[in-house]
């Protein structure tokens, strides 16, 4: 046998072979038809696995998570500003240092203190001539030298000199002056408390008419064991969130762990531009893994009316009408129109149009609507004046948000 030939004959054999264990191609399943309203699926035919399905429950609570942020408890913070104007000569803390009331955080150099200083000064200057005046009026006055209202004159004189002490004093007390005129003004702390932002730097020159709305402030110290917690509340949950209501605050940076806190304050009115209701909450935070600024999710059981719970993803919506895909028996389904009585995130309240028990399509919704509208379409118009399929609007169903 010749080289051709030989390579001939193992061709056609491998190609013999390819075709030999090529796959027979399988038969396309039997497509679902419709028996009046409903929609039935073959036994065992492959979508039906991709159709997930949920059981409707009695409404007894709802679990409601709404966006909520952590902020510093305002009650427990304090922002320091600069009361005159100066240069930054020493910082004394820094961010995370803990402090108490009368801790020096920053000195500044402030001939405008230094002022507020000599004012007192002159003041306490002045006070003490008014007193010596006072006191030879009064032996004049006893002598018969002057006259009563002489004296009464120089009694006013020394007690608004001591006035004017008492308010220079007051004034330059306030700020950590002890007596003297050193131009040297002391940022302190007020409270107890952790310093959580600093913003200041050496040699920065400092002016209080600087200091407004958007400006931060140069230190802010607070307790960072506990927290504010800020929830937009739909207005829907405007008789759920009261002051002393509880929630459960799940943070997705620390997932698995649950915080609990308290409203203590709501608003009575709605934000025009989010619509939504303010409420304010305190938070435990002993051991200082939540901080501020962190999104959460604030979870509140809400008591509700008579129903059945379902998912959100089991709702579809047609115009102004809600519906949902019920499965009568395996492999059959029916849209049906219901009635919602409370729309949240992740679950809904019917009201109307379904049973506790009964299955709802909660997966691949959308999915099985245009496989319903296709068999409307095939079905045609006759069978749809026979009343075989009574809800053929659902045919839309496929184009609902």
């Amino acid at each position: 046998m010749t080289r051709f030939s030989l390579s001939v004959l193992v061709a056609a054999t491998l190609a013999l072979g390819a075709c030999r264990d090529e796959p027979r191609e399988q038969p396309a399943p039997p497509a679902p038809t419709l028996q009046g309203s409903q929609f039935v699926f073959p036994p065992n035919h492959p979508q039906l696995a991709q159709l997930g399905v949920a059981t409707a429950s009695p409404a007894k609570t709802l679990t409601v998570e709404l966006p909520a942020r952590l902020v510093w408890n305002e009650d427990r913070t304090q922002r320091i500003y600069p009361a005159f104007a100066g240069r930054v000569a020493r910082i004394a803390t820094d961010v995370g240092q803990p402090v108490r009331p009368g801790t020096v955080l920053a000195q500044l150099a402030s001939p405008d203190f230094g002022v507020a200083q000599a004012d007192t000064a002159k003041a306490q200057v002045d006070a003490r001539l008014a007193q010596k005046s006072l006191a030879r009026q009064r032996e004049l006055f006893e002598a018969g030298v002057i006259a009563r209202k002489d004296l009464e004159q120089a009694e006013a004189d020394a007690a608004r000199s001591q006035a004017e002490v008492q308010r220079a004093e007051a004034r330059t007390r306030l700020y950590g002056a002890k007596g003297g005129v050193d131009q040297q003004l002391a940022l302190v702390s007020g409270i107890n408390g952790v310093v959580v932002e600093r913003n200041l730097t050496p040699g920065q020159e400092l002016r209080p008419d600087q200091m407004g709305p958007g400006v931060p402030p140069l230190f802010v110290i607070s307790d960072p064991s506990s927290l504010w917690v800020l929830i937009d509340a739909r207005e829907t949950e405007a008789g759920t969130l009261r002051p002393g209501a509880s929630f459960e605050l799940a943070v997705p940076s620390l997932p698995g762990e649950k915080f609990e806190g308290r409203v203590f304050a709501a608003a009575d009115f709605i934000d025009p531009a989010t619509r939504t209701i303010k409420v304010r909450g305190v938070i435990a935070n002993a051991d200082r893994k939540l901080k501020a600024e962190m999104l959460a999710t604030a979870r509140v059981e809400r008591s509700i009316g008579s129903g059945v719970v379902i998912p959100a993803q089991a709702v579809s919506l047609r115009g102004a009408q809600h519906w949902v895909m019920v499965q009568v028996k395996p492999g059959t389904f029916e849209p049906r129109d219901v009635q919602l009585g409370y729309q949240g995130p992740k679950e809904v309240l019917v009201t109307r149009g379904l049973e506790a028990g009964e299955q709802v399509v909660s997966e691949n919704l959308l999915l099985l609507a245009r496989e319903y509208r296709a068999a409307l379409d095939t079905a045609g118009p006759q069978r749809e004046a026979s009343g075989a399929a009574p809800m053929a609007s659902q045919a839309k169903a496929p184009d609902a948000r």
